[in-house]
């Protein structure tokens, strides 16, 4: 005789298991921002922390999957429930989170590797059970004996709705709202009520009747063909190239902007969206509507590569998203159109991990380590193209036959030219965007129109990247530098005028090798862009050397292409502070910038980052600190809160100041400088003014000089384009505890850039 269960139990066991799944995703997305946001002040903010913790958690997710495949194989109701349980009391007793001990400050090398040890070690245990919970639950739940257990896959959308609404809420609710050690105890809280709705699920599935547990074995499933390997590589694959894209992504947006929350959680939140919507039962976006779309996206991104820096915050921000949404829908519709029969939903999600790992440590840590420049985004933006599933008969076959021929010719005469630098070479140049565009459009049309083949999307699509990296969108030659804080290229202007340092689309010094005239510059070189002598940066130095009658002890922090070297008059002691020993290297080569060489030939920076390396120096002694870490990529937030300041101001001398570069385009920081100031007990002057002399990189610059009183500053206190500032009662101060980028960028919107 069968047994039906009553209508009642069915809703309790939907209402407990969905609850348990979504409190699960909710806290292990979210703890993912707030964890790295405690961590990113040890490695200067650099994005690459954020890349690396997506390698850890991507890592740690297979793991967790691999744990309930395994525990579910056992032939146990019991069992299962009982270890789990046990892991997760475990775990709470190493809340709440912290960064253990003996791990404080990171070493001079080895950065990736010593932030996965961190990881491991901090939020290892706890982050591993909760990423068993979402397939553990869904088989029990197949075990438990409600109506929808043979096709338990929309759960997986209600833990991706969780885990989608923990992400957006971190940086709009959680992030502006609460302090770190708040978030933290809130989410100690939620592990706890964790606890107790799996231990109900656990419970629920013991008192499930007895026939549920048979069906998992005789149901309509039962006699459903285990995958295919060939499958199983398919579904690896086809989980790898969004998640490898997501960390790219990331990485290309969060370069020039700030490495923070708010800008790692818009991609990871799109892409959590990506799987609720495929996995739905009525998906609200079909599949085949993105297939359609995901050739146009991908035409999208060469496009928005190829016009490069001249792009808006909304665009930057907007576009690659969009596009990054599109692709990763039809990959993940993919997966969802080929999942298996619930017996074995525990192997899908293990592939599906497992694949997440692999894009993620292409484009976390084996590219960084690979290439010079961000070659992993153009790589895995082509693999999208192999993503979509075998076409049926091309539309005209007579002419599609000639495709590759016609490929080849178009690929030699659209990159030949750029080993020349002929007429033709720079017909291309001048006119790259349409050229680059047209070719990405055309595997578009390819796609759309000729229904063509996935191999013939992907060869055009690659040629359209070759020409992107031929004809790059810089003014001149190109080199690059790459470490673990980023990409430095190094910009040579036509006719070698300028030596340009950039990082991402942001200018961070130039130097002036040769006159308008083309003869070479003599003597010792100018300091130009943000640090000319008229400048905020100029002004306050001069006022402040003016003001002491004497020679200064200075402390800059961020070297730069070491344009502030040559800042300096003989008989004072300048000290520089850098995390990035490949900046240093840079600065000191000549055939890239020669300030150093002219000026300081013999200077020793200090290595690591700023925070932790100027709070062991002696208290009292430097006239004049200039914090320069600011200017348009990723910021390094823990250099400008309450904190911060306080350690600056003890290093200060007496009549002592600190001038802070705030130049930004996308941030309004300006705020944020006065605001620590006037915490500390200190005076704040804000000078912004427009060079209009950019043709000559000579550029307009936002400069806050902060000190305790008013004639520390000497003669920017009574000038007119130095302007005393108040802080603004209403705008909450930073602390180590506190920031809001959020607000930061909405007041660049609001007030445009000054």
């Amino acid at each position: 005789m069968t047994f039906e269960p009553s209508a009642s139990r069915n809703r309790l066991v939907l209402v407990v298991y969905t609850a348990a799944i979504f409190v699960s995703a909710l806290l292990l997305f979210s703890v993912q921002p707030l964890f790295t946001k405690m961590v990113l002040p040890r490695l200067g903010g650099s994005p690459a922390v954020w890349s690396v913790a997506m390698v850890f958690f991507q890592s740690l997710l297979l793991g967790g999957y691999a744990y309930a495949h395994l525990l579910m194989k056992l032939n146990s109701r019991v069992v299962p429930i009982v270890v789990h349980l046990v892991l997760l009391v475990v775990a709470l007793l190493t809340l709440p989170l912290s960064i253990r001990s003996g791990w404080g400050e990171p070493p001079t090398s080895g950065y990736a590797v010593w932030l996965l040890g961190l990881f491991a070690v901090s939020i290892g245990l706890p982050f591993f059970a909760l990423a068993a919970n979402n397939p553990l639950l869904q088989a029990w739940f197949v075990r438990a004996g409600h109506p929808n257990g043979p096709d338990p896959y929309f759960l997986y959308a209600s833990s991706n709705i969780g885990s989608f609404l923990a992400l957006l809420s971190y940086p709009v609710l959680l992030e502006p709202m609460f302090t770190l050690r708040t978030q933290n105890l809130i989410w100690t809280g939620g592990y706890g009520l964790l606890i107790v709705l799996i231990a109900s699920c656990g419970v629920l599935l013991l008192r499930s009747p007895a026939y549920a547990a048979a069906r998992d074995a005789q149901g309509d499933d039962a006699n459903a063909l285990a995958p295919s390997w060939s499958r199983r590589a398919r579904w690896i694959f086809l989980a790898a190239v969004p998640s490898g894209l997501l960390i790219a992504v990331t990485a290309h947006i969060s370069t020039d902007v700030a490495a923070a929350p708010l800008l790692w959680v818009l991609p990871l939140s799109l892409y959590l969206l990506t799987w609720v919507l495929v996995f739905q039962s009525r998906p609200l976006l079909p599949h085949k509507w993105m297939l359609l779309a995901q050739p146009l996206a991908i035409a999208g991104v060469v496009i928005l590569l190829a016009v490069g820096g001249e792009q808006n915050l909304l665009l930057t921000l907007g576009g690659h998203q969009l596009c990054f949404f599109i692709i990763a829908m039809a990959c993940h519709g993919e997966l969802a159109r080929t999942r298996p029969a619930a017996k074995y939903l525990t192997g899908f999600y293990v592939a599906l991990s497992f694949g997440g790992m692999v894009g993620g440590l292409f484009a976390g840590l084996i590219a960084p380590f690979t290439f010079s420049w961000i070659a992993e985004y153009p790589i895995l933006l082509a693999l999208a193209a192999l993503c979509r599933p075998p076409g049926g008969a091309e539309r005209l076959p007579r002419w599609s036959a000639w495709y590759w021929p016609f490929l080849a010719v178009l690929a030699v005469a659209l990159i030949a030219p750029s080993y020349s630098a002929g007429d033709i070479f720079n017909r291309f140049d001048d006119h790259r965007v349409w050229v680059i565009g047209a070719v990405g459009v055309l595997s578009a049309l390819l796609a759309l129109a000729l229904n063509a083949n996935r191999w013939k999307i992907f060869a055009t699509v690659v040629v359209s990247l070759v020409v992107l990296r031929a004809y790059p969108s810089d003014d001149g030659r190109v080199e690059t530098v790459r470490s673990f804080f980023g990409v430095h290229k190094i910009v040579v202007t036509p006719n070698g005028q300028y030596h340009v340092l950039m990082h991402g689309t942001t200018i961070h010094g130039a130097e002036k090798f040769k006159n308008d005239d083309g003869t070479p510059v003599a003597g010792k070189p100018e300091p130009i862009s943000y640090y000319h002598k008229d400048g905020g940066i100029g002004q306050a130095i001069s006022a402040m050397r003016e003001r002491k009658g004497a020679p200064l002890k200075v402390a800059v922090i961020g070297l730069g292409s070491g344009t502030l070297t040559c800042a300096s008059v003989p008989g004072e002691d300048w000290r520089f502070f850098e995390i990035d020993q490949s900046m240093v290297d840079t600065a000191r080569d000549p055939k890239y910038f020669t300030y150093i060489q002219s000026c300081e030939p013999n200077l020793k920076p200090v290595i690591g980052d700023a925070r932790l390396t100027f709070a062991k120096e002696p208290d009292g002694v430097y006239d004049l600190i200039i914090v320069d870490a600011y200017s348009s990529d990723a910021i390094p937030i823990h250099l400008a809160t309450e904190e911060a300041m306080a350690i600056y101001k003890e290093k200060l001398a007496p009549q002592g100041a600190v001038v802070m570069h705030v130049s930004n385009r996308h941030l309004e920081l300006a705020s944020v400088v006065v605001g620590i100031a006037d915490a500390n007990d200190m005076k704040s002057w804000v000078y912004s003014e427009d060079s209009g002399r950019d043709n000559e990189y000579i550029f307009s610059t936002s400069v806050v000089v902060s000190a305790r009183e008013e004639e520390d500053v000497g003669k920017l206190a009574s000038s007119d384009v130095w302007t005393e500032t108040d802080a603004n009662e209403k705008q909450r101060v930073w602390t180590d505890d506190y920031s809001n980028v959020l607000g930061a960028v909405y007041r660049r919107l609001r007030d445009g850039e000054q």
